[in-house]
């Protein structure tokens, strides 16, 4: 019998840390639970802790940590609780681990994720961030170190599963394997086909309503803005050892084709499936082998029609503005993510409208003098500066 593989959740109270557990708990012969990791979500995390028994749980901060503390107190649950990013970022080396789900939301999953890297653990990304904000150190470091690193996003992980094995094995370049362009798809979110005049007037009840996936709030504003397919643009690059030129979006509303990849010879390879994050969890756990991930096959017979469209950048200006930072440089695409982290949580505490995101995030970015960023330090510097920036036009907005 094979050994059972030891796995830590990054944001375990999440949609993906829950959809991880779920598959888990699908597949208890293969895969256990050795420490969970949240924000403050202590009511929650309580409850995974009971039924998943980890020997860990780290909260952001003492506080949570120590609300998850009493609510286990008087359980059967022997879970030890820490608190912070150190403790994070150590359990992600531990020795007895195998595989890191990196499925906190934001810059704040960079550094446990990496920690994970150094020690050359199998490292499920599902935290896009890591790699909009560190691209080119990160990558060096997945082959420095000896990490696997799969892709979680749906996105990603179809492109994945769409390209041939040698380079599914290494990161060699698309064009010495037959392919010729990535084709990433978006569902063009809730505001497709709604009028652009009245864009300013979105509600945040409106833009977290994603027609297809559950998400949370801040993916879900993303995706309704198309930063989320920016961000994608920008990770698919680091990801497949591509340039930007090499990536096109396809709008597709119905979000069942998931991504594509076009090769040299006319070919066009699809992955689809009902969209269900399970699905690209459940195939990188086990990678190369597949297990039972809950979700359902596609019914061809009850699917209308598959429509594609290219996207409007008038409709949807973060995903140009992330296009263009993508070519400019790493300090370019850190900046815009963490004015972009900035700008949509002030538009869910109601400080700015929706069509302020765009113009919070392009400011900054114009604002941005260095986009020449190498180390860890001068990225987190970059990343702090735009935020300082980012929340400085806010508060100009509002006086």
């Amino acid at each position: 019998m094979s050994k059972i593989e030891q796995l830590v959740v990054l944001g375990a109270t999440g949609s993906i840390g829950l959809s991880t557990l779920d598959v888990v708990s699908r597949n208890t012969d293969r895969f256990a639970v050795f420490a969970l990791t949240a924000g403050q979500n202590a009511e929650k995390m309580a409850e995974l802790c009971i039924t998943h028994q980890p020997k860990f749980a780290v909260m952001a901060d003492e506080n949570a940590a120590n609300k998850l503390k009493s609510l286990l107190a008087n359980t059967a649950c022997t879970t030890d609780v820490l608190a912070g990013v150190t403790a994070m970022s150590e359990l992600s080396a531990h020795v007895d681990v195998d595989t890191v789900m990196s499925a906190i939301v934001g810059a704040a999953g960079l550094l446990p994720t990496l920690s994970a890297v150094e020690a050359g653990k199998k490292v499920l990304l599902a935290n896009k961030e890591s790699l909009v904000m560190s691209g080119q150190l990160f990558i060096d470091k997945v082959k420095q170190h000896g990490a696997t690193l799969l892709p979680i996003d749906s996105e990603h992980n179809a492109i994945f599963q769409c390209m041939p094995a040698k380079l599914q094995a290494s990161a060699g370049l698309l064009s010495d394997n037959g392919v010729s362009k990535i084709l990433l798809t978006g569902s063009g979110g809730p505001f497709l086909t709604r009028d652009l005049k009245s864009l300013s007037s979105v509600t945040v009840a409106e833009a977290v309503a994603h027609p297809n996936w559950s998400m949370g709030q801040k993916i879900s504003v993303d995706s309704a803005t198309m930063m989320n397919k920016g961000l994608e643009f920008i990770e698919a690059k680091w990801l497949f050892n591509c340039h930007a030129s090499d990536i096109e979006v396809v709008i597709h509303p119905q979000s069942i084709i998931h991504s594509m990849v076009q090769y040299q010879d006319g070919s066009v390879l699809a992955q689809m499936g009902n969209p269900d994050m399970r699905t690209p969890i459940a195939h990188a756990l086990a990678f190369p082998e597949r297990v039972d991930a809950g979700v359902k096959p596609l019914d061809f017979s009850q699917i209308a029609d598959f429509t594609f469209t290219k996207p409007d950048y008038a409709r949807y200006p973060n995903l140009k503005l992330a296009i263009d930072a993508c070519e400019m440089g790493q300090g370019a695409t850190t900046t815009v993510n963490a004015a972009n982290e900035i700008a949509v949580a002030a538009f869910l505490n109601g400080q700015i409208g929706f069509t302020d995101i765009y113009r919070i995030n392009s400011q900054t970015l114009n604002a941005t003098e260095d986009v020449n960023v190498h180390t860890l330090e001068e990225i987190l510097a970059c990343d702090e500066a735009a935020r300082i920036k980012a929340s400085e036009f806010i508060k100009r907005g509002l006086n």
